[in-house]
Order: C-alpha cells, then structure tokens, then sequence
C-alpha cells in the first residue's frame, strides 16, 4: 500500500475535503496547493499523478493530530522560581 493509498483512505474515512487536508497540512506548516494536493489523488495511471513521499504522509499525520485533539499544552517543569523578596532573611 502506498502512501497515497492511505491518504485517499484516510480522506474517505474521515469524510475530508481538500480544504480541510490542506488546512490540516497547514498546522504544522507545510504549505501544499490544491493542484498539487489533486495530482496526489489522481489514479497511478495518470500522466499527472505524483507519489506521495514519506514526508507528506508525516507531516499530514502530525497535523491530524492537532486537528482532531489540538496543540498540547506547554509542559510544565516542576521547577519553582526563587524569589530573594518572598523569602524571609535570617536575622
């Protein structure tokens, strides 16, 4: 199965139009046009039909993610910031 395999089965199944794929591609910045996204779908057969590389599948994926779940929150560190004002001096 190729990658343009389970791009056009992850369109269907999840009832996407290009708009929302390119919007999806987007979230994580990387900018593709509707005719190349359309030379993507086009069947293996075709004089216009161009393989999807591995980087196109990722990138669509990890923008799935933030479409569907949104961003994460920023990790928190646990570390507490000393204050020299807050703290009473030793007298």
């Amino acid at each position: 199965m190729t990658n343009n395999d389970i791009l056009k089965k992850l369109r269907v199944a999840l009832s996407l139009r290009n708009d929302d794929i390119i919007e999806i591609l987007g979230l994580v910045n990387f900018e593709m046009t509707k005719g190349a996204l359309g030379d993507l779908f086009r069947s293996e057969d075709h004089d216009g039909y161009v393989e999807a590389g591995d980087q196109v599948l990722r990138n669509f994926l990890n923008g799935l993610i933030i479409y569907k779940r949104g961003k994460l929150p920023e990790p928190k560190t646990g570390i507490k910031e000393d204050d020299d004002d807050e703290k009473p001096k030793a007298t």
